[in-house]
């Protein structure tokens, strides 16, 4: 995990690109690149839309999410995709589950232990 979520853009490019968005991802943020994933949603545009790439992970120094952006921009700028939109939706490991776990456990609330 993280999750990277594409709109607007051409399967394609996207495949093309995908080995080098991977390397950058798990280089930036400092994971292994299996965990990285990369989805091309299939939108129906009903106004004007610029291409978006959502990041769907865990919080981490604001720092990494600013270069993460930064670097995945140049390299799809580049790549003909100057106007996309970047954005990070944060996750909680206490709301993410993997075989119905969450991944941390929500502590209870102080009064409720007294």
């Amino acid at each position: 995990m993280p999750f990277l979520r594409f709109a607007g853009v051409k399967r394609e490019h996207l495949q093309e690109l995908a080995p080098f968005i991977i390397k950058e991802v798990a280089r930036t943020i400092q994971i292994s690149e299996e965990k990285v994933k990369i989805e091309l949603l299939m939108v129906e545009q009903i106004t004007n839309t610029p291409p978006s790439l959502e990041i769907s992970m865990f919080q981490r120094e604001q720092s990494k999410h600013d270069m993460l952006a930064a670097r995945l921009y140049e390299l799809l700028k580049q790549n003909g995709y100057a106007a996309i939109h970047i954005f990070f939706v944060i996750l909680a490991p206490s709301l993410y589950y993997k075989e119905g776990n969450p991944l941390k456990k929500i502590a209870a609330p102080i009064s409720a232990k007294l």
